[in-house]
């Protein structure tokens, strides 16, 4: 059964995410063989406040 853990940025709408489940499941059952509905996707969201670059918050540089 694979897993795919997806981390992102917060503000995708409910419809992009949809759309990145079914074609990462996609991508994973092409490649991999498996059963589409042993593919597990998981989406964690992260605040600008939470993730920084080159010692910065992302919050802070906007």
């Amino acid at each position: 059964m694979p897993y795919v853990t997806v981390k992102m940025l917060e503000g995708r709408s409910e419809d992009q995410k949809k759309a990145l489940v079914e074609k990462v499941t996609d991508a994973v059952v092409e490649t991999t063989g498996a059963p589409a509905d042993k593919v597990v996707v998981f989406i964690e969201e992260m605040s600008k406040n939470h993730y920084g670059v080159a010692g910065k918050r992302l919050s802070d540089q906007e």
